[in-house]
């Protein structure tokens, strides 16, 4: 959260929330309360998928950075977040991640953990 350098002119501030999670209240008196259902178990494809994903992650941290290893490490990274918030992938989600996968081939290759995540992005969309 950020604030602005110049008040609002009675004394307030105004305050850019760029991004949040959970439930909030603003004012005097306000109450939130912020209730999440319980999680479901990961699938053994999705806890696999996560897996996998993270150690390429890990992996692509020694590689030289390129157009394509930086989307590739968007993906992941979204790919990791869309599993551990949701529970699973979404379809849309795995075949982002399979495009940037082929684009980044060479850099992948190198990484050990590349072909275990592609196969695990295959198998959750039926390919």
């Amino acid at each position: 959260m950020a604030t602005d350098e110049h008040p609002s002119g009675d004394g307030t501030q105004n305050i850019h929330i760029e991004r949040a999670k959970g439930a909030f209240a603003f004012g005097p008196h306000s109450e939130a309360n912020n209730y999440e259902a319980p999680r479901q178990p990961l699938s053994a494809e999705q806890r696999e998928l996560l897996d996998v994903v993270e150690k390429l992650r890990e992996e692509l941290r020694a590689f030289r950075s390129s157009p394509q290893t930086d989307e590739l490490t968007r993906q992941l990274t979204d790919t990791q977040d869309e599993i551990q918030n949701t529970g699973q992938a979404s379809p849309g989600r795995l075949a982002r991640l399979r495009t940037a996968l082929q684009d980044a081939a060479t850099a992948v290759g190198m990484a050990a953990s590349g072909a275990a995540v592609a196969e695990a992005v295959a198998a959750l969309l039926g390919r």
